[in-house]
């Protein structure tokens, strides 16, 4: 019996290694995509930061500059805090460990995306597109500094851990940092570049606390392990 428990157990390293190296490969060739999709996003949003702002500047009304206002207003980070401990609020008082454990990685992303964010803002220093780069004299002052948007930053990080944890909810939360970029380009407060940037920074900021926080261990494998276990035994 202990000889043929050591050959099903020979027979099952193999296949589980194997698996464990596709699943390895497949992890890195989605980030190597997504690496070469975001290069080509940001080169292609630097390339029409020009037109981009022309248009927005062509195409300005008072009714939609008010709109945009406050679609900036409540898209800032003060907001998506105050929804987030509300909902975590929430989920700990039906007490949704999972839930609890999503709402306070979606902080997390967000809190980790804005410091990120304010540190390139403060290194390179770029003007707004409604800011005269003459008059950017305080480079630690957030009203001149443009590259990248805080906003977007921190909604993408924010949603984003969303899309990684429940992805149809997620999906549907998406149009919210979009129409916040939108704002902001709209408002002369950002080039498309800045908010294209602040995107893939959010986006990349959501995976990080999504894969080494939130996510909850596959038990693949444990379920594997019982089901051989009860077939021995069966034996």
């Amino acid at each position: 019996m202990r000889i043929a428990d050591f050959k099903s157990a020979l027979k099952i390293t193999p296949a589980k290694t194997d698996g464990n190296f596709i699943v390895k490969r497949a992890a890195v060739f989605y980030w190597v995509i997504g690496i070469v999709i975001a290069a080509i996003a940001i080169a292609i949003a630097f390339h029409f930061d020009g037109a981009v702002r022309d248009f927005m500047a062509q195409h300005q009304s008072p009714m939609m500059r008010n709109f945009m206002r406050n679609v900036s207003r409540f898209g800032d980070w003060p907001s998506h805090v105050a929804l987030g401990l509300l909902l975590l609020g929430i989920a700990w008082r039906r007490h949704s460990k999972k839930w609890m454990r999503i709402f306070l990685s979606m902080l997390m992303a967000l809190a980790i995306a804005g410091v990120i964010g304010r540190g390139i803002q403060i290194a390179t220093g770029r003007a707004r597109p409604s800011v005269r780069t003459e008059e950017v004299g305080n480079r630690f002052s957030a009203k001149y500094n443009a590259f990248p948007s805080g906003h977007v930053a921190a909604s993408t990080a924010f949603f984003g851990v969303l899309i990684f944890a429940r992805r149809r909810v997620g999906l549907a939360c998406l149009p919210i940092p979009i129409l916040i970029g939108f704002s902001r380009m709209y408002l002369g407060a950002h080039y498309l570049s800045d908010v294209v940037c602040a995107a893939v920074l959010g986006i990349l900021c959501a995976a990080l606390v999504w894969r080494f926080f939130a996510h909850e261990p596959s038990n693949h494998g444990s379920l594997i392990g019982v089901h051989r276990s009860r077939q021995d035994r069966a034996r």
